[in-house]
């Protein structure tokens, strides 16, 4: 009975040590800096183009990477500048999404940032 119990033990704690977990979640608040007040109720523009931008970091016991604050600063900084605005362009509907994803002591964070690209006719 003792090595049954013994082989049970094991077999759960090799079997855990091989699971991974992963979390993900979105904020659809409005973290760009460039805030601007623009009424689109009429239909005096167009879609150019949609951008998107990713920036990870990893941590071994916790300890390396930037914090999830700066990994959004740089996910949306890198969307504007992929974006390339120019003139009576607009970047809109800037949505942030975070994943984690966690290996036993080793973790790494990726956020994904999208946003919309349009252009004023008028």
């Amino acid at each position: 009975m003792k090595k049954f119990l013994l082989n049970v033990v094991f077999t759960l704690a090799f079997v855990m040590m091989l699971g991974s977990c992963g979390l993900n979640s979105s904020l659809t608040s409005n973290t760009n800096v460039n805030q601007t007040n623009v009424v689109l109720s009429q239909k005096n523009y167009h879609i150019v183009k949609t951008v998107q931008a990713t920036q990870s970091s990893m941590y071994i016991f916790g300890i390396g990477g930037l914090s999830k604050a700066n990994l959004q600063r740089n996910a949306v900084a890198e969307l504007t500048k992929k974006a390339d605005l120019t003139g009576s362009q607009a970047l809109i509907n800037v949505t942030v999404k975070t994943s984690a994803e966690v290996i036993l002591f080793y973790t790494r964070y990726t956020v994904y940032a999208e946003g919309t690209v349009i252009e004023f006719d008028r």
